[in-house]
């Protein structure tokens, strides 16, 4: 089973790279992206959109990511919030967490790191659940 995958991610050329490693190495669905907060918030808390993993970077053409992670808090138990940021800062991490980010990866040197977190959910998937990591 495929990983429905929305990404909030104002950089086009970082996002369909993203896109094209994650459907070739993780076999995700991209089921739609947003570059501003106000747009991923909008279709991430829409209760008709049918998603299981958010990518979210922090730093977007309008507004933060921080507002996108704190709209997304009440979500299905199956749904997953990923931070991708070149400022993965043992601060920044600490924050998402509080705001129940499931994990935060660095996108200087922890792409495999997302593959392989995009994998593990996919299993999850396929067994008809999914555990939160914390």
């Amino acid at each position: 089973m495929k990983l429905k995958t929305y990404i909030v991610e104002d950089n086009a050329t970082i996002r369909e790279n993203l896109i094209g490693t994650l459907e070739e190495l993780a076999t995700i669905e991209p089921v739609g992206a947003a570059e501003t907060e106000d747009d991923g918030k909008a279709w991430l808390t829409d209760p008709t959109a049918q998603w299981d993993l958010a990518i979210v970077d922090l730093f977007l053409r309008q507004g933060s990511g921080l507002g996108v992670l704190a709209a997304c808090r009440e979500r299905k138990p199956h749904q997953r919030v990923v931070v991708l940021s070149n400022y993965a800062t043992p601060d920044v991490r600490m924050r998402c967490a509080q705001l129940g980010v499931d994990a935060v990866f660095d996108k200087s040197n922890e792409i495999d790191a997302l593959v392989d977190y995009c994998i593990s959910q996919t299993g999850g998937l396929d067994a008809g659940h999914s555990q939160r990591v914390s």
